[in-house]
């Protein structure tokens, strides 16, 4: 589970149903992956139209620390039988306490009657294998270069891009820009409206669909 084999799945995918002009958004983990593809040696012209970044860089730094906490919290709810999202979340809080990624960590999950007891449906062993390499990134700065249309989405809490490595995200990326909002890295969720205005705004009015 490397960045670069995560990238060419993404490629696989939009090679596959043939799509053009894509606008590509991804979060921590999947915003490097996101880069990857960006940066990647086989990206087709014309494949990829806009590069939206939250809170993370293309540089390799320390891992998502909190990862480890949150697969620990939810595989003691699927140890504990429970049959109910109050009872999910009691003990996730006990490691969280933030509503907003306790919310997001929650939309993972599976309730009765689709199951027997409420389980998380991320394949946890997988994830647990790779939380050492998190911070990994394919490229050494400056190595590869987009220079398409790229916005990066900062929380101003957040330890995740700092003047450092915002130098490299401006090599990398020559035609970046920078948006921050008062938030911690996981922007997205606590600040949903400014982050979707931001987004909407940056990739701007939508062509309908074909036969809509």
């Amino acid at each position: 589970m490397t960045y670069s084999a995560m990238a060419e799945d993404v490629l696989h995918f939009l090679r596959k149903h043939q799509l053009k002009n894509v606008s590509l958004l991804g979060h921590s983990m999947g915003g490097k992956v996101a880069m990857t593809v960006a940066l990647n040696y086989n990206l087709p012209d014309g494949l990829l139209e806009n590069l939206i970044v939250e809170d993370t860089a293309p540089a390799a730094g320390a891992q998502l620390t909190e990862f480890p906490g949150y697969i620990k919290g939810m595989r003691a709810v699927n140890a504990a039988e429970v049959t109910t999202r109050k009872e999910a979340t009691d003990i996730l809080a006990k490691g969280e306490k933030d509503p907003a990624i306790l919310q997001f960590l929650l939309t993972n999950l599976e309730l009765p009657p689709r199951v027997e007891h409420a389980q998380f449906k991320i394949p946890l062993d997988i994830l647990e294998g790779y939380t050492n390499s998190m911070g990994d990134f394919p490229y050494a700065p400056g190595e590869r270069q987009w220079s398409g249309r790229t916005l990066f989405i900062r929380g101003t809490k957040s330890k995740y891009m700092n003047e450092r490595n915002i130098q490299v995200v401006q090599k990398m990326f020559p035609s970046m820009q920078l948006t921050e909002l008062p938030a911690g890295h996981w922007v997205h969720s606590e600040r949903p409206q400014d982050f979707r205005k931001v987004v909407s705004q940056f990739i701007g009015p939508m062509e309908p669909l074909s036969g809509s």
